[in-house]
């Protein structure tokens, strides 16, 4: 059975606040699972449906990382000193 990357969306992100920008992070929580599972991986103890958790983990990371990338974008292209002033909308 697969597991999907959106099974951890109530309780695998949360937000934080970082200089002033709302940004998506891993809790915790399934932070230290993917520690967990990477551990038993490198064992060589992982069962087939630990590592279809691990990879849909990492898929998450990886999209997380890319949307926190195109928020920390806009903030520095909405800071830049000609498109603030003028109201420019790139858009």
């Amino acid at each position: 059975m697969a597991i999907k990357p959106s099974s951890w969306l109530e309780k695998g992100i949360q937000l934080k606040k970082v200089s002033n920008i709302n940004m998506f992070k891993i809790t915790d929580e399934l932070s230290d699972r993917m520690q967990e599972l990477v551990e038993k991986k490198t064992a060589n103890s992982q069962t087939l449906e630990e590592e279809a958790e691990l990879e849909a983990i990492g898929e998450l990371v990886i999209i997380v990382s890319y949307i926190n990338g195109m928020i920390a974008n806009e903030a520095q292209e909405s800071n830049e000193p000609g498109n603030r002033d003028m109201g420019i909308d790139r858009n």
